[in-house]
């Protein structure tokens, strides 16, 4: 038996590779044995799925390099008496060399090819080599009808399906599908993962993710131009505090927003940054009739918006229920004067993407600057569609991140960080629990607190959003969750995973 492949462990950076970094790698280590290596790896993970030998498996492989990995992968298996269907769509005079040798190599050790789907009783496990990342257009005709069988088989069967390297229809670059897709239970991706892998589409068709690096170094071979988001990158900032100190030592953190019948995205804000340590928190709510103390956490400090930026802050967060009225810009326009760092996120985005001034306001400030839209919201501030935003969410971070000279996390499955000098990264913590009203509150009340304690401000947007994604996952393995999970509860979560991150990096 082949022995499996152990999984990365969580919160570990990763490189992340487009198609184009791939084909330069792959094209330095042309002397390697990479698709022999690749079948080897797949077989690995393939024998640990199925079980014992001689399980029926039906492969697919298409016409051109992740068809050649397909087949050398059948030929593993083959050879440890697994019962192995090989279908071939495509023409194997056209095969690239690699592919065409591999599949010689299959055929010269007795396998055998079909053209259509044999009838089986049972699948043990089904295997996607159709296209991988090579594909340029949207699957369709014969190749769709593979795609859709290998679905359909897979729930019939209620078996595995193992894509390679990338479920087909799923473009590896951005994570959005391309006609008829793949709806892969694991995925095995080669060299290095792929960001489409992570946002988006991807995670609900890629299954459990599995890296094989073939024995190459993909940061070192190609300089990647992202990363996952993992504790290393903000490791130095995980210390103890120091027993010498008082609240005044862990900054002042102010929230402005809380217009009249929104007063509790700011109240959320305010409680999460409370809970992510900011010494001091004041609340400036715009609603004339707002509470003058919040009954949930007597913490907080409630003021008027007029007189929350003359109170000492570290660090400012502008928008959570800030509403769209006169005086809602007015506050804008006075948060875009702050000194200090200062994040924006729901209506104050709205309202900067209408404004003509503040832009041009943001673009000038000397301190740091952090936007925290979803895609809805980042269409509006590039003047665009939410589809296309969508469409490459990498690309619509990095345009924001561009255009307002900000750090910039683009919301959603697989958030996207990008930085004005090009930097992206693709987080992969979280779950469809965050899908909750408030949960965006929550996550611009950590920000705010890290800022106000001093956190550099790369470092404390990837640990913000890193840390919120994970305080959701923790509470759906503790059984509270995706379904009912609320904004709320993240706080408490986050609170406990960040006091263990530290404690750990001691």
């Amino acid at each position: 038996m082949f022995a499996p492949l152990p999984p990365p462990p969580p919160h570990t950076v990763q490189p992340l590779c487009r198609a184009a970094d791939l084909r330069r790698i792959e094209l330095a280590a042309a002397d390697l044995p990479l698709m022999q290596r690749a079948g080897l790896a797949a077989a690995e993970l393939a024998a640990t799925l199925c079980g014992d030998a001689g399980a029926a498996v039906l492969v697919l492989a298409g016409p051109g390099n992740n068809g050649g990995d397909a087949f050398e992968m059948a030929r593993h298996l083959r050879r440890r008496f697994f019962e192995v269907a090989l279908v071939f769509a495509g023409d194997p005079a056209r095969l690239p060399a690699d592919a065409a040798a591999a599949l010689a190599r299959f055929v010269a050790e007795g396998g055998q090819w079909l053209e259509a789907v044999p009838p089986a009783p049972r699948w043990s496990l089904i295997v996607d080599g159709l296209f991988g990342i090579g594909l340029q257009r949207a699957i369709e005709g014969r190749h769709a009808a593979l795609v859709d069988a290998a679905n359909a088989l897979a729930g019939r069967d209620r078996c595995p399906l193992l894509a390679l390297d990338c479920p087909s229809g799923l473009d590896a670059d951005t994570g959005t599908r391309r006609g008829a897709t793949v709806r892969a239970s694991h995925t095995i991706t080669f060299i290095a993962l792929k960001p489409g892998l992570l946002t988006a589409d991807g995670p609900d068709h890629c299954g459990a993710l599995t890296l094989a690096t073939l024995g190459l170094d993909a940061e070192a071979a190609a300089a990647a131009g992202g990363q996952s988001i993992g504790l290393a990158q903000f490791a130095a900032c995980l210390r103890p505090r120091a027993r010498n100190s008082h609240k005044g030592s862990h900054g002042s953190a102010g929230i402005l927003g809380g217009a009249s019948g929104m007063v509790g995205a700011a109240l959320l804000a305010g409680r999460a940054a409370l809970g992510l340590g900011s010494g001091r928190v004041y609340l400036g709510l715009l609603d004339p009739h707002a509470p003058t103390v919040d009954g949930g956490q007597p913490e907080l400090m409630l003021r008027r918006p007029d007189t929350l930026l003359a109170s000492g802050l570290s660090a400012l967060a502008c928008g959570p229920g800030l509403g769209e009225a006169p005086a809602a810009r007015t506050l804008l326009a006075a948060a875009c004067a702050f000194d200090g760092p200062l994040v924006l996120d729901a209506d104050a985005l709205n309202l900067l993407a209408v404004s003509d001034s503040l832009p041009d306001a943001l673009r000038a400030r000397n301190a740091p600057t952090l936007l925290t839209p979803h895609p809805a919201e980042a269409a509006r501030l590039l003047g665009g569609d939410t589809a296309t935003v969508q469409g490459d969410r990498i690309a619509a971070a990095l345009a924001l991140a561009g255009r307002f000279r900000a750090l910039v996390v683009l919301k959603g499955c697989g958030s996207v960080v990008a930085t004005p000098a090009g930097q992206w990264f693709v987080n992969d913590t979280g779950n469809p629990g965050l899908a909750t009203a408030g949960s965006g509150d929550v996550l611009t009340g950590f920000l705010a607190a890290l800022l106000a304690q001093g956190w550099p401000p790369l470092a404390a947007l990837l640990v913000a959003v890193h840390l919120h994604g994970a305080a959701a996952d923790a509470l759906v393995a503790e059984g509270r969750g995706p379904l009912g999970l609320t904004a709320g509860e993240l706080t408490g979560s986050a609170r406990s995973l960040l006091n263990r991150w530290i404690a750990d990096a001691r």
